[in-house]
């Protein structure tokens, strides 16, 4: 099992999950921007509507400029099923284009074009950790139900164990309703593998004073009777990105700019959301500078490249990335370089598909029972 000591966050975690990793051939990974963009328009003309391509709102600019849509993971899914294209080409992470194979036709094939793109969060809840933890804290606690919530930014076999065992999927637009349900069903919740989502959301219900966390990286340090007293369990999980925020970086935005207003994710830690002007997804980050007036400013706690489109896509706002110089891109999203998708393109013209995501059968039900109780709230 990998630990937390042996584990690099920049480590691809998705290698646990998947054999058919595939290198980038060495003719491809010195192609020049311009070389590179006249070989993916020729590809995407000749392919046509058998191929849609999805940027996550993370991507790189020369990601998102191919782009068919642009946005969060779960909205982008949505998108490729509604799609009647042959192939849905996922520029973001494992567990993305896992959903996408969840929710689209069996007749559509999702491609990942690096398989080296795989969510370290996401790593952070393996499904053989999240059993073992699972067998503890419900032997700890034999009389009461505990309802298992995980977070979009997971496998897709731990979305499948929640739904097991009477569980959900939730977004961090959600996840307040998905503790709702689950308090309607059960006595506990198990939240994964985000803490600091799960912590916010516990606070904006009113029930931050019954909370405990699992360390599944130091199984000699826990208590599962004393875990098992609390309400809700947190999984001490965490985005790299966002627990980069401090209040520090706050503060120094608005000395350096007493007009300038903060919103920030709500995977950042919870003092950030505690002092920022407003939490949210990065859909209400978008939506939240697309409708600011001209000359507000705007210090915007996520990922630096979602700062860097809203910067281009809303010139008439003053868009800050919250920590400077010091903001960092997703490491993940990072290996889903332009030349990859180049590649992955020039093959499906060649009649090969390239690093196929397809969740087993079994999995994916489950998988998508988890995500039908997520629609249901």
């Amino acid at each position: 099992m990998v630990t937390m000591e042996t584990a690099d966050l920049d480590t691809d975690l998705s290698l646990f999950k998947y054999d058919n990793l595939e290198q980038l051939p060495p003719g491809y990974r010195d192609l020049e921007e311009d070389e590179r963009t006249e070989r993916i328009e020729a590809a995407l003309e000749a392919l046509g509507e058998d191929v849609v391509i999805l940027g996550h709102n993370y991507q790189r600019r020369e990601i998102v400029e191919h782009a068919d849509f642009v946005g969060d993971s779960y909205q982008l899914s949505k998108e490729a099923a509604k799609a009647d294209a042959e192939y849905v080409i996922f520029g973001g992470v494992t567990f993305m284009a896992e959903s996408a194979d969840i929710i689209t036709d069996d007749d559509q094939t999702v491609i990942l074009p690096s398989m080296e793109a795989s969510c370290p969060m996401a790593g952070m809840a393996e499904a053989l950790q999240v059993d073992a933890a699972w067998a503890e804290i419900t032997d700890a606690a034999p009389d009461e139900e505990i309802i298992p919530i995980t977070y979009m930014n997971s496998y897709a076999d731990l979305k499948a164990f929640c739904a097991s065992q009477g569980g959900l999927v939730c977004t961090s637009s959600n996840a307040h309703k998905a503790f709702e349900y689950a308090f309607e069903k059960g006595d506990k919740v198990l939240f994964l593998p985000d803490k600091h989502l799960g912590e916010n959301t516990a606070h904006r219900l009113g029930l931050a004073d019954d909370i405990a966390e699992w360390d599944p990286w130091d199984p000699e340090g826990k208590d599962a009777e004393e875990v098992a007293d609390s309400d809700i369990i947190l999984w001490d999980g965490y985005c790299q990105v966002h627990e980069r925020f401090r209040v520090e970086h706050i503060e120094e935005i608005r000395e350096s700019d007493p007009d300038a207003k903060v919103i920030v994710h709500p995977e950042c830690r919870r003092e950030v959301v505690e002092a920022a002007d407003k939490a949210g997804s990065t859909a209400t980050i978008c939506e939240t500078v697309e409708n600011a007036d001209p000359g507000d400013t705007w210090a915007i706690g996520t990922e630096i490249h979602l700062t860097n489109h809203l910067q281009r896509w809303h010139p008439e706002v003053n868009v800050l990335p919250l920590c400077g110089d010091a903001c960092m891109d997703c490491n993940a999203m990072r290996q889903i370089d332009p030349n990859y998708l180049t590649w992955v393109l020039e093959e499906l013209l060649e009649g090969r598909e390239r690093n196929v995501i397809e969740v087993a059968p079994g999995e994916k039900e489950m998988a998508e029972l988890a995500l039908e109780r997520m629609l249901e709230i």
